[in-house]
């Protein structure tokens, strides 16, 4: 991924976003070509000598069954927007700026492990549940549905793990803009209503 220096995260920056994480892309090269799934993942970090992400997919869905050619990979995103020039001081200043994007992404590669196992799915789904469910004042559980019914929902999912080689991570959220322009940007999503954004930009200051 083109990274410039000063839009690459660092390994703390990298690793909180990763704990971050609640979907993503999960992209394999095989014999018959590119196969990609959007699909619910979690950050395990004690899986592997770098973490693992980890998730599942629908039997159904044949991504599972399609060896990969090499790495798999991970892409994981935050919350993105335009970014418009009005909001920056600059262009009242010498008017050279233009539009632009601010987003974060992670790439992570690593080594596709596939598990169909009924047991490993029973922990893996009801630690997603948890992570999803426990904000909340009345939060499900997975034992709140007929076992009969857990048990046939499990067998028609299939786990997989990516076991971290590596992580590219690229966090572009104004850096190279003066002090004064960032203000604009933060003020812009904020009246705009974007303000993860908003926020994402105002912590990323250097």
């Amino acid at each position: 991924m083109y990274t410039p220096a000063h839009f690459r995260a660092d390994d703390e920056t990298t690793a909180d976003f990763l704990a971050s994480v609640r979907a993503a892309d999960l992209v394999t090269v095989t014999d018959e070509g590119l196969v990609a799934t959007f699909l619910p993942m979690l950050f395990d970090p004690e899986r592997g000598a770098q973490g693992a992400m980890v998730g599942h997919v629908a039997r159904n869905n044949d991504q599972w069954r399609r060896p990969p050619t090499g790495e798999a990979l991970v892409i994981a995103h935050a919350p993105d927007s335009y970014i418009s020039p009005s909001w920056y001081p600059s262009k009242a200043e010498h008017g050279r700026v233009v539009p632009t994007w601010n987003y974060a992404v992670a790439h992570v590669y690593g080594d596709l492990v596939v598990h169909d196992d009924v047991e490993w799915l029973d922990q893996h789904v009801r630690r997603l549940t948890e992570r999803h469910e426990s904000p909340r004042d009345e939060p499900w559980d997975v034992s709140d549905a007929p076992d009969r019914y857990v048990a046939g929902q499990l067998r028609a999912i299939v786990g997989v793990e990516v076991l971290i080689n590596r992580v590219e991570m690229k966090v572009k959220m104004s850096q190279n803009r003066s002090e004064a322009d960032v203000d604009g940007v933060v003020d812009g999503l904020t009246r705009d209503g974007l303000t993860q954004v908003a926020n994402l930009v105002d912590r990323s200051r250097r």
